[in-house]
């Protein structure tokens, strides 16, 4: 039997046409997304690819660099520095992270329930997040200075001793957290937010039916169903909270000629991301602060994984 055009199925003529005719009438739209992705290739792939290659090498950002394969790896392991760093980003981390999920779900509980002004309380709640992080440290390190600040003179007005926010390492640690909870607050309290109106109304409806209150409708309720966007929330928050810089680098000075080892008092504010600056930008280790970068990215990762399946509700016990 001879096939001729009209008993070839047209799906099979369109597949037998060149492939380059068909890339070639949707250039289009690979022209509307090409400049995504070159700019990902400079200025992401790019220079994460060769920081791992430097991570490698000794290098001060003057001639070539020298090959050390895994020593700044080996001195990482053996850095008091850095590991100290570890220990008070993770201080900072606990002491950020729990009150602030705590205090997000109240704020979105609140908001929830609002009758009037909820648009402006939200904006109002959201407001912090998107203000310069440089600005309210600046603003923080006023509030919680020793001699003139706000906060030590509230502690005066009920009798209270001064604290020594900013010339104390657990104060530097607790000041950074307070700031890191009133920056992110109410930008997890819009997404618990979002959750809670999420949930059918006909449950609440139900339970009221049932005889329960609204304290048992979110505690039986409530968080259980919002535990998808609690895990979100933490994972964020991980990331987000193991990699602080900014707080710490302006309330305590940051590195300087001067202060070459920054963190203040007793480096209580050293965190692993201002540590990997200070080594890097500062005395121009660039070889040794990739290899910190990658040291931080890898304990991210971990914590991260951790937290996503001691967080994750296991309905199969055999995983």
């Amino acid at each position: 039997m001879t096939l001729t055009a009209s008993t070839v199925p047209a799906e099979a003529r369109s597949s037998a046409r060149p492939r380059w005719r068909r890339a070639l009438r949707a250039w289009p739209a690979y022209a509307a997304i090409a400049p995504f992705f070159i700019l990902f290739l400079c200025f992401g792939l790019y220079p994460t690819a060769y920081s791992l290659v430097l991570s490698f090498q000794k290098w001060n950002g003057l001639g070539a660099p020298e090959w050390v394969g895994l020593d700044n790896y080996v001195q990482l392991v053996s850095d008091e520095t850095f590991l100290l760093s570890v220990r008070n980003t993770f201080v900072i981390f606990a002491l950020s992270t729990i009150p602030m999920m705590i205090i997000a779900l109240v704020v979105a509980a609140m908001l929830n329930n609002a009758v009037r002004y909820s648009t402006t309380l939200r904006i109002a709640y959201f407001v912090p997040n998107i203000t310069s992080v440089v600005a309210m440290a600046i603003l923080f390190g006023a509030i919680f200075g020793e001699s003139f600040g706000l906060a030590n003179a509230l502690l005066n007005a009920v009798g209270l001793a001064d604290v020594k926010w900013l010339s104390s390492p657990f104060g530097i640690q607790l000041t950074i957290s307070i700031l890191i909870t009133y920056q992110w607050t109410g930008y997890n309290a819009i997404i618990f937010l979002a959750g809670m109106q999420s949930i059918d109304s006909e449950i609440y409806e139900a339970a009221r039916v049932d005889g329960a209150g609204p304290v048992r409708s979110f505690f039986s309720i409530t968080l259980p169903l919002l535990r998808p966007t609690m895990i979100f929330v933490l994972i964020v928050s991980t990331i987000t909270g193991l990699q602080s810089f900014t707080e710490a680098q302006v309330l305590t000075g940051g590195p300087s000629t001067t202060n070459p080892n920054s963190g203040g008092t007793g480096q209580g504010g050293l965190t692993m991301v201002l540590y990997f600056y200070q080594q890097a930008f500062s005395h121009n280790k660039f070889g040794y602060g990739a290899s910190i970068a990658w040291g931080i990215f890898l304990i991210v990762l971990v914590f991260v994984i951790i937290s996503w399946r001691y967080s994750v509700k296991r309905e199969d016990p055999t995983r």
